[in-house]
């Protein structure tokens, strides 16, 4: 029920096997030995260390505390919200096992007889330095291919009986009762990575209990963080995870050296409204009451069908950001060229055809490049696109991107206005930025507002998200604004500006 599938990206390589998602760096520059000293045996010289198969392991105290750290930053980060996520601790046992395996250097899971009862997601690189919480984030970063609550975009008996994405192992990283972990590292010398030998291969492995990832079950139950945990955890709650007082402190750092602030996106049919009722205690039920609440759904993205044209959508507007449904592949639509679209092209089948989405729909930007003098035909993705020799306007598709961002970032620094307008990509805010200082994460204007102003203050006080949840928004950088009005809105107090230099502003829209 658990399976694999080999993707080649820019000399990365991400190799997914049963049960675990593994991915691989493939060398782009010489070795750095002194990086990877500390997953070496100390007592041996490096004639000696080379001439072995295998290299003792080692993981520091550090390291188990980041990998722990991050999965409970990450499981308790999931969308839609989970209402029975159980907060991870580490396991010196499910550490040993994992030990006992990594000192094997085998590219596979094991060992047989410990499989039934335990979860397990493989990592390995060779090349420059990676934390091990890149291999984490990598297993996580499977949502993309994930619709909860099952997952109907990944086939579990890939790549051995199809071909096709897995999501298996995010599903292991988020598995609601799989509370308990132990990982291990090793430096292997020439690791058979299916027929490729790697010289140094530094391989971890880390071990789940409870198992996770039954098929026909999802990994968590959706609703208000908490509301369903085991009785065990005594109505405790940490950080959206079910959370006993006696467990030790962890602490996830920002400051993690590694590209760990890509969100990626969810698909269309995965979005269920996020609850917008909150139950206030009686200690702040005058201040909720007293927010001048406002809600808004105002959304970028426009809701297109399989055969909608450009032609037919994009009248003038700065930015166009589309959602498409399922099952476009069997759409009639034409595609009029390659990399470059005629404008009386199907948008989402231009989409499938360039690969940005697939037959499941989902999120494209589209970007107006201009005439073309010609369009050339192909056959991409099981869309057969159509040549025009003839002077065209044209488009190109991207996709969305999402990243994380702080409280106080604004506009400005993350997605400037600029000619020709440019997309931003889609932003994840975290919970609580209402509490953040209003000298320094600013909020200016109402509707529109300046692009000095905090994007995730801003899109509390345009009821956007909610402070307590957080949550996706998309923003569109706009010019030419003179003024900027203050306001009072969900316990946020904006700011006036009159005849600002250059006049840059935003506005904020929902992803629902």
């Amino acid at each position: 029920m658990k399976c694999a599938t080999l993707e080649w990206v820019q000399g990365v390589a991400l190799l997914f096997i049963i049960p675990a998602v593994v991915p691989m760096l493939i060398p782009n520059s010489t070795l750095l030995e002194t990086l990877l000293e500390k997953y070496m045996d100390k007592d041996e010289g490096s004639e000696t260390l080379i001439s072995k198969h295998r290299a003792k392991r080692a993981i520091t105290e550090s390291d188990k505390q980041v990998i722990l750290d991050l999965h409970n930053k990450l499981r308790g980060q999931v969308y839609p919200p989970s209402s029975n996520m159980e907060y991870m601790v580490w396991d010196t046992e499910l550490e040993r096992t994992a030990e006992a395996w990594a000192e094997t250097c085998l590219w596979e899971h094991g060992p047989a007889s410990l499989l039934p009862s335990i979860g397990q997601n493989l990592g390995a690189h060779w090349g420059r330095y990676r934390p091990p919480t890149f291999h984490v984030q990598a297993w996580y970063d499977e949502v993309r291919d994930y619709t909860f609550p099952y997952p109907q975009e990944c086939n579990p008996y890939c790549p051995f009986r199809c071909s096709g994405p897995v999501c298996t192992h995010y599903t292991q990283v988020v598995w609601a009762t799989s509370s308990r972990i132990g990982c291990a590292i090793n430096l292997c010398y020439n690791m058979n990575i299916w027929g490729q030998i790697w010289p140094k291969a530094v391989y971890l492995v880390c071990n789940y209990s409870p198992k996770g990832n039954w098929w026909g079950h999802a990994p968590y139950k959706h609703g208000r963080p908490c509301s369903a945990c085991p009785p065990s955890y005594g109505g405790g709650c940490r950080e959206n995870l079910c959370y006993r007082g006696d467990e030790s402190e962890t602490h996830y750092s920002p400051q993690e050296p590694e590209e760990t602030n890509e969100i990626e996106r969810e698909r269309t049919k995965t979005q269920e409204p996020r609850p917008r009722t909150h139950t206030p205690t009686s200690s702040t039920r005058t201040e909720e009451l007293d927010k001048n609440e406002v809600i808004n759904t105002q959304q970028m993205s426009q809701l297109v069908t399989c055969e909608t044209r450009l032609r037919d959508k994009c009248k003038g507007t700065t930015c166009n950001r589309y959602e498409c449904p399922p099952g476009c592949l069997d759409s009639k639509a034409k595609v009029i060229g390659s990399v470059y679209f005629e404008m009386q092209s199907s948008i989402c089948r231009s989409a499938i055809h360039y690969g940005i989405i697939d037959n499941d729909g989902g999120w494209l930007d589209v970007t107006r490049q201009g005439r073309r003098d010609y369009f050339i035909k192909s056959n991409r993705n099981g869309v057969q696109s159509i040549g025009k020799y003839q002077s065209a306007n044209s488009f190109t598709v991207s996709k969305v991107t999402v990243k994380a961002v702080t409280c106080q970032t604004t506009v400005a620094q993350f997605c400037p206005f600029q000619k020709p307008v440019t997309h931003c990509p889609r932003i994840y805010c975290p919970r609580n930025c209402m509490q953040e200082n209003p000298h320094i994460a600013r909020v200016i204007g109402t509707r529109i507002y300046s692009d000095q102003s905090s994007i995730c203050r801003t899109a509390v006080h345009s009821g956007i998200i909610q402070n307590h949840l957080g949550g996706y928004v998309d923003v569109m950088p706009v010019d030419k604004r003179k003024q900027y009005i203050a306001s009072y809105q969900n316990g946020i107090f904006s700011e006036s500006l009159q005849n600002p230099p250059g006049g840059k502003a935003f506005r904020i829209f929902a992803v629902i």
